[in-house]
């Protein structure tokens, strides 16, 4: 039902959308007739004119009386061509035509519309273009359609740009249509209320619209409220418009009674405004000119408690529901209407349904501001003083978004010094300077760089100087000395002129870039229309009777949640604690997957997941587990074993999953695995999942896709089983699961759910609890997932002709794309998308470079990455490319990215239409030759394996991993090729774990050995396909490489020993004195060779590395990575028939000198590391034997590590709150080996019935109690605390598993 109401009200919200926009275009629907050619000649003006026969008036298209158009008496950017449509028409279209038969045309100019032929406003094609391209030659038509249209009395042609072989020569034609408008004028006291029939309206529905303009930055616009507190208000608040809906539930302290949406800036410019307010049931949408918000109500929204009346230009006193100070609007409204009523028709015909409060008239006033926009740092206007004045006196109102620049200089005469007012930081400062002496500050203000309009009185006269900012007054008197201040004869506003025009005007700032208003020197008024004419003073790089402020942060292109600000001529975007990075915030810094972190050498442990890259989702914390697959691990609330009684179908008990990750993120991270699983482990005892009757589920889960799930762990998705009734071994075989068998002790049906689409679980509902003895108890763990499908899917192109193509790439404001490739071809194009005008290609321009072009409208532009070595050596490459308003860039490896600015006000919007093509070109030239990988757009994966299937010259996937991720292996480890990456077989290193980086460390008690034993005699060396069988008793060894690391403090100690069956041997010891000798006796007829250490104490208790390196008659040794000596024998220079490998204690007796029987006796005690002897490494095969090996181990050895804690760097202490490393499936014969700790393992005898009788007692405790709880609560489906629901349920299991005879299912 909730469906189909949604669908009524998305219905109604178009209609009443289509039915707005007939309002507001008029007659739109054949609104293209030519409005100009009609006009009269005193409805044409300009700036001036060349001669009378080049005057305005023979400016329409394709006539050539006169000189067959206008041209200005002087070519320049000041110049305009105006026309006055004789009233507001809808302007649809322009058409433009050079001088006729002349080399007078104009290539580029701006559009300017006005109502009153004051106060202009340019039009913008795009939202970053300012500009139209004109005509390349005279009498070819040029015609541009405006989307939006304009509604506009008058028009301004500025022409920027103009041939030049000629000069300034314009044709023009507009097209349009009447314009239909209703106005009232609202004088900031006034009001209109419209009371209306109750049965007429629903309590559900809102739709309004109009458009208002005004010169105030604050105002009620539209109020409707309710007693109870229920209102919608929309408001004008420093120039933006806020629309407030309360629903009433704001004194029940909700979350969501109060929404606030904002929209629009800079709406006080004296321009018109389109609104739009469409509410039904839970959905707002809420749109200002082209700008919409669009928003969805949580909880009980659909209905508003509202009076049936509603106001507009401010609130009707006594004020319902206001708390807050407000003003009224002052302007005007245009083509107001409230569900589909004309209120300002009803308000004209003085209807009883309106109550008009004040004055208000039925024509909107024009008020006659002029303001002056200053275009660039380079801009001044300079304006005379009026003689004898003996002081300085100025007044004006500016705004703008940058934080600096000069406002205002004027000379102190007779001083010879200056006045300067400028911005800084935001702050207005007045600085007065004379030779000799310091200069004198007032600072004043704070923020006016908000784009508000801020007021500024100046005045300076003797010895006192004054300054105030919105009212607020600042005063000084600086030390000038009595009746010093006299004007200096010219204001010079926004800037100074260059050096070469004589002027006076010092300022150490960059010029004034916003506009300016109200100017008044010695309180009067500057005429600017003045100035503009060249009547009174000069200026440069101005535009008169037009503010050119924009909000360059509306809409917002940062993207993820950026920061966004401004100056006047950019904006910037400020990604900290985004997770996101780039000019607008859009590429993430954490990487898609665990997979991806693994290939990158990362270790296990917690980090950020982007799932979707660029894409909308914003990145998640969870624990990567790197074994031979990277594991993503995603916990959530419900990870301790919860126990449910006194349940039943009418009163069903529901425990919900919340995770740390939205289910959108969650979705993303599935679809993105190879698989995904989550093990539910379900006891129960007298309790059933499904009704033996009817087969209705007692007890069922809910996944993502919100649908009840009646399979359990280990199950396919076959209603109604478990893993038992697949493997045929449930405990009645009548059933699917064990649970259905009903018996009065406790069993399970567990294990790993892993069908993706309904993964992960959110919800479990038991509802069979409720009998005698019946219980259920639950426990999920987290959500597992392993793999990428995106990171390794690939395609092999081996012929140039050869492509994929795949449908357009849309990213017209930010696009990215991010891919792997190898080849050993030289170029080749990797990725293009065509539009009409516009195109993206990548491509490797040549072995070294590799290049990213396109065009969006402002012609083509590249940039490329040059790199020291060749990207054509078979091995993989990551490139990354973006582009977005700001910039383009891209990134090869590690290589610094390159960048290229996007031009300022150019085009923005990427516009492409062909299909993309991969891996080669539509003209099927210069096509790539090579594997590609993982191929993402803005964050999606494009599936290059399924398309290459069906694609000659294109083969699915890519082998040969090794090449480029092999130096991952360390330690010794060796890459494995796998069809996707690469595994390190670490079977001849002394280190574990995916990359053979994990030490294998074991601390060494006090007479303990590890004794590695490489052949028992010749016979058993010669036949054994062990490790020690390549140390066969015939063979000499002539070099051998030893390494290992070790921490201690007992002296003197046995390190390492190596014996042979000659009495030859190798032995490593710690000297009593601390130092370190290494002694070689390689003959048994003369004394051992000893290689001594002592620049330091080696028994200081810190790790210490040593590397030994035989070969021949040269020992080179290293120490720490830093010492290194090398050492030649003279005892011998091969090892033969070497025996056995002792760490620690020497327990037999052997034939050695006297230090090493001394350190043997000793042994050693402490923590050995990574012990690598040639290619065997004794304590890995101690601690983790893959295959019986000739090992023996005495005393106390044990696992550790050698690493101390003030060693370890804070990710290596993060990474410490590991996880067990998953390997499938558990043992369902051990159920609560996770769930529930026990600290016994066999149960029997006395200890047995002791232990028997204290549980009963405490069982029984614990029962009682709960069920006194649960009575005085009366909440029978209540969950324990879950410590002490796993301490009874254990409890009950080994109550059970005491007196059972039965234990083939459970071991405890």
């Amino acid at each position: 039902m909730g469906s189909v109401t949604g669908a009524v009200l998305k219905t109604l919200l178009l209609l009443s959308t289509q039915n707005w926009n007939r309002v507001e275009a008029g007659n739109s629907y054949d609104c293209d007739d030519p409005l100009v050619s009609a006009l009269p000649q005193t409805s044409f003006s300009s700036s001036s004119e060349l001669s009378s026969s080049h005057g305005p008036g023979f400016a329409r298209l394709n006539r050539r009386d006169g000189a067959g158009g206008w041209s200005p008496l002087v070519s320049n950017k000041y110049q305009w061509l105006q026309i006055d449509l004789g009233e507001r028409m809808e302007i649809t279209a322009v058409a433009t035509q050079g001088g006729y038969g002349s080399s007078n045309w104009v290539t580029s100019y701006l559009l300017m519309f006005s109502d009153s032929g004051r106060n202009w406003k340019q039009y913008r094609q795009e939202d970053s273009i300012w500009g139209f391209s004109g005509n390349t030659n005279a009498d070819s038509v040029v015609h541009y359609r405006l989307q939006p249209s304009i509604k506009a009395r008058h028009l301004r042609f500025i022409p920027l740009e103009w041939n030049s072989k000629g000069r300034i020569g314009m044709r023009i034609e507009v097209f349009g249509c009447t314009y239909r408008s209703e106005v009232v004028d609202l004088d900031g006291k006034s009001s209109l209320l419209y009371r209306f029939d109750q049965k007429s309206l629903s309590p559900i529905k809102d739709i309004i619209s109009l458009k208002f303009k005004t010169m105030a930055s604050d105002g009620i616009l539209i109020h409707r409220a309710g007693s109870n507190g229920d209102h919608i208000t929309l408001e004008l608040r420093r120039g933006k418009l806020f629309l407030l809906i309360n629903s009433g539930e704001a004194k029940l302290a909700s979350a969501h009674a109060l929404i606030s949406l904002t929209l629009g800036s800079l709406l006080d410019d004296q321009h018109w405004h389109s609104v739009l307010i469409q509410r039904l049931g839970k959905q707002v949408n809420f749109t200002v000119d082209e700008h919409q918000h669009r928003f969805h109500a949580q909880g009980e929204f659909n209905y508003l408690d509202l009076d049936y009346e509603i106001s507009f230009g401010g609130i009707p006193a006594p004020a319902k529901s206001v708390s807050i100070p407000h003003k009224n609007f002052h302007g005007c409204l245009e083509n107001l209407y409230y569900n589909g009523v004309d209120i300002t028709d009803l308000a004209k015909q003085q209807k009883p349904q309106i109550i008009i409060t004040g004055n208000v008239s039925f024509s909107c006033s024009q008020p006659q501001s002029v303001p002056v926009t200053f275009l660039s740092s380079r801009s001044y206007l300079a304006l005379p003083s009026f003689s004898g004045e003996d002081e300085i006196s100025a007044t004006f109102q500016f705004r703008t978004w940058n934080e600096a620049g000069l406002l205002l200089f004027s000379e102190l005469q007779q001083v010879s010094g200056g006045l300067l007012l400028f911005l800084s930081d935001g702050k207005l400062k007045l600085n007065l300077y004379q030779p000799g002496k310091l200069p004198s500050d007032i600072t004043a203000g704070v923020g006016l760089n908000d784009g508000q309009w801020h007021s500024v009185s100046l005045s300076a006269k003797r010895n006192h100087v004054s300054l105030a900012v919105d009212g607020h007054v600042a005063s000084a008197a600086p030390s000038l000395g009595p009746e010093q201040i006299y004007s200096g004869g010219t204001y010079y506003f926004g800037g100074c002129p260059d050096k070469s025009f004589g002027s006076k005007c010092k300022s150490p700032h960059d010029g004034f870039q916003g506009c300016m208003r109200l100017i008044s020197i010695s309180n009067k008024v500057v005429d600017l229309i003045s100035v503009q004419q060249g009547a009174l003073g000069n200026f440069s790089d101005l535009q008169i009777d037009s503010c050119g402020i924009s909000d360059r942060c509306l809409p917002n292109y940062c993207e993820h949640g950026g920061r966004c600000s401004q100056s006047w001529s950019a904006f910037h975007c400020n990604c900290t604690n985004t997770g996101y990075r780039g000019a607008t915030c859009h590429n993430s810094i954490y990487e898609q997957s665990c997979e991806a972190y693994k290939y990158r050498g990362n270790t296990s442990g917690f980090y950020y997941i982007d799932s979707d890259g660029s894409g909308p989702l914003g990145p998640f914390l969870q624990y990567c587990n790197m074994t031979e697959t990277a594991w993503t691990i995603i916990q959530h609330n419900g990870s301790e074993l919860t126990r449910v009684r006194n349940t039943n179908p009418e009163n069903p008990y529901a425990g919900f999953f919340e995770y740390v990750a939205s289910m959108e993120q969650l979705q993303a991270t599935i679809s993105l695995a190879e698989h995904c699983e989550q093990e539910l482990t379900y006891y129960c005892k007298k309790s059933r999942l499904v009704n033996k009757q009817d087969g209705t589920p007692l007890s069922w889960w809910i996944g993502r896709t919100n649908e009840a799930q009646t399979y359990w762990g280990g199950s396919l998705p076959d209603p109604q089983k478990c893993t038992c009734g697949l493997e045929g071994n449930c405990i009645n075989s009548q059933y699917y699961c064990n649970c259905d068998a009903d018996r009065n002790e406790w069993t399970n049906d567990t294990g790993f759910l892993s069908y993706k689409e309904h993964l992960p679980v959110t919800k479990i509902v038991i509802t069979d609890t409720g009998r005698p003895h019946s219980e259920a108890a639950y426990k999920l763990g987290p959500l597992l997932c392993r793999g990428d499908r995106a990171f390794w899917n690939s395609a092999f192109f081996n012929t140039e002709a050869s492509y994929l193509h795949f449908p357009t790439f849309h990213g017209e404001l930010s696009a990215d794309v991010s891919f792997f490739f190898k080849t050993t071809a030289s170029s080749g194009v990797f990725l293009e998308n065509l539009g009409i005008t516009d195109f993206i290609r990548i491509e490797l321009r040549s072995p070294i470079v590799v290049t990213f072009s396109f065009d969006v409208g402002n012609g083509p532009f590249e940039i490329s990455v040059q790199s020291p070595t060749h990207f054509n050596d078979n091995q993989w490459h990551h490139v990354w490319v973006e582009r977005n308003m700001k910039e383009a860039s891209i990134q090869v490896d590690q290589l610094s990215p390159k960048t290229q600015p996007a031009p300022t006000d150019g085009h923005v919007l990427l516009q492409l239409n062909s299909q993309l093509f991969v891996g080669g070109t539509a003209t099927r030239q210069r096509g790539f030759l090579g594997c590609i990988r993982s191929l993402q757009l803005n964050g999606m994966a494009l599936d290059l394996e399924e398309r290459a299937q069906v694609t000659p010259g294109v083969e699915p996937g890519c082998r040969g991993h090794c090449r480029s991720y092999g130096k991952l292996c360390l330690n010794g480890g060796k890459c494995r090729e796998k069809p996707s990456g690469i595994s390190c077989d670490c079977t001849f290193s002394a280190y574990t774990g995916p990359f053979c980086s994990h030490e294998i460390s074991a601390y060494f008690g006090s007479g303990s050995s590890v004794i590695y034993n490489f052949q028992e005699n010749y016979s058993l060396s010669k036949n054994s396909s062990s490790q020690a069988a390549s140390f066969h008793g015939d063979k000499k060894m002539s070099r051998e490489m030893i390494k290992f690391s070790f921490r201690t403090t007992r002296t003197p100690s046995l390190l390492l020993y190596t014996s042979s069956f000659y009495k030859e041997y190798l032995s490593v010891i710690i000297a009593k004195n601390g130092s370190l000798q290494i002694r070689y006796k390689l003959n048994r007829y003369r004394e051992p060779d000893v290689v001594n250490v002592d620049f330091k104490n080696m028994a200081d208790g810190h790790l210490h590395h040593i590397k030994i390196d035989r070969e021949d008659g040269v020992v080179f040794v290293e120490i720490d990575e830093n010492t290194r000596r090398q050492v030649y024998l003279s005892s011998g220079t091969e090892f033969s028939a070497v025996k056995s490998l002792v760490l620690g204690r020497i327990s037999e007796h052997s034939d050695v000198d006297q230090e090493t029987a001394l350190a043997g006796a000793q042994g050693f005690v402490g923590c050995l590391s990574a012990v690598q002897f040639s290619h065997v490494a004794p304590l890995k095969a101690a601690l983790y034997p893959s295959h019986p090996a000739p090992i023996t181990v005495t005393g106390h050895v044990t696992e550790s590590s050698c690493v101390t804690q003030a060693g370890t760097d804070a990710t290596s202490r993060e990474r410490t709150h590991s996880f067990a490393d998953h390997s499938g499936t558990i043992d369902d014969r051990e159920p609560l080996t996770n769930a529930i700790k026990s600290d016994s393992a066999i149960i029997g005898g006395l200890i047995a019935v002791v232990i028997f009788i204290l549980l009963c007692i405490t069982a029984i405790a614990v029962r009682i109690y709960q069920q006194k709880r649960l009575y005085k609560r009366n909440e029978a489906k209540r969950s324990e605390n879950a410590d002490s629901a796993a301490a009874v349920l254990k409890s009950d299991l080994n109550i059970q598993n005491a007196v059972s005879e039965n234990q083939k299912e459970y071991y405890f």
